[in-house]
């Protein structure tokens, strides 16, 4: 077989496809029906692509059609071909339409065990042919540039060019201690008045900066710089060094709500707590969304609406 060209021709690949439904029907009329198209479309494609091809593919009568020598070469390797494209095709598609394939959550701990963790179970229960991968740290991940699906992060850290979808009440945060504590140092009336305390450090992450101790005063948010020998980059190591009297904490009251409730933890200056804001699923804008990411932003908006 003769080609007048070299090299891929990316313009016979629709002709490709018509010469295969052709040859699977010997008949061009049954060929133009199966297409939608008219047989003079299918004959003109043929012939152009025959033309490219410098051979002709096959043999025509006014009562049968039945492939050359080249036409059964040529379908020999092209219909298995164009049978793995549509396979590949078919399973992007399905990545799209049916939940399958591993998703990959980056979160901070807090937001993992308020919000995800209760969940989990449930979730791969619905969805057996899931997997998920949960990357858990306080530092802001790029989660694009590492790979990740999603992320669950306190609102105003999300980057801007992310979709964020709100989750769960506004997290509020307030200054917890021991029992033993306060017998042993009594407890501070107003934010100001920390600075006197042993106060529990947090990190964001390992170099990161403080955590930040904000207050509601006079209508505004008041920072207070406060001072303390033991830092953590992780909130449940800074809950349960309240729990042991080692100084005052500033957490969430959703993360402490267990040790508050037990009497491990009292909570203090409630009145001077800031707005609280909610923690944000967020993922990069798609113009056709994974349907492993879509169940499981439905499925956490229903649980923590």
């Amino acid at each position: 077989m003769q080609s007048t060209s070299s090299g891929h021709n990316p313009a016979l690949l629709p002709g490709l496809s018509v010469f295969v439904t052709v040859a699977r029907n010997l008949s061009f009329a049954r060929a133009a029906s199966e297409l939608g198209v008219s047989s003079t479309a299918v004959s003109k494609t043929i012939k152009q692509v025959e033309a490219a091809l410098g051979a002709r593919l096959f043999n025509r009568t006014t009562r049968s059609v039945s492939l050359t020598d080249a036409g059964s070469q040529l379908l020999k390797t092209v219909e298995p071909a164009l049978a793995s494209v549509d396979s590949a095709i078919d399973q992007i598609r399905s990545d799209y339409d049916q939940p399958s394939g591993e998703l990959r959550i980056n979160s901070s701990h807090v937001a993992f065990v308020s919000l995800i963790e209760p969940h989990l179970t449930e979730f791969l229960r619905l969805y057996p042919a899931l997997s998920v991968e949960v990357s858990i740290d306080n530092v802001l991940s790029d989660i694009v540039g590492v790979g990740f699906d999603v992320g669950v992060r306190l609102g105003h850290t999300v980057q801007q060019d992310m979709i964020g979808v709100p989750l769960g009440l506004p997290q509020h945060r307030i200054v917890v201690g021991s029992p033993d504590y306060f017998r042993q140092h009594g407890e501070p009336k107003e934010p100001q008045l920390l600075i006197a305390h042993t106060c529990i450090r947090q990190r964001l992450h390992t170099r990161g900066q403080f955590y930040e101790w904000v207050f509601w005063v006079n209508d505004r948010n008041q920072q207070v710089n406060v001072t303390g020998n033991v830092i953590y980059d992780e909130m449940r190591a800074v809950v349960s060094a309240a729990c042991k009297g080692v100084g005052l904490a500033y957490v969430f009251r959703q993360f402490a709500e267990k040790e508050l409730a037990e009497g491990k933890l009292r909570a203090v200056l409630e009145p001077f707590s800031p707005v609280g804001e909610p923690f944000y699923l967020y993922y990069p804008h798609r113009t056709h969304m994974p349907a492993k990411l879509r169940v499981f932003v439905d499925y956490l908006k229903a649980k923590c609406p």
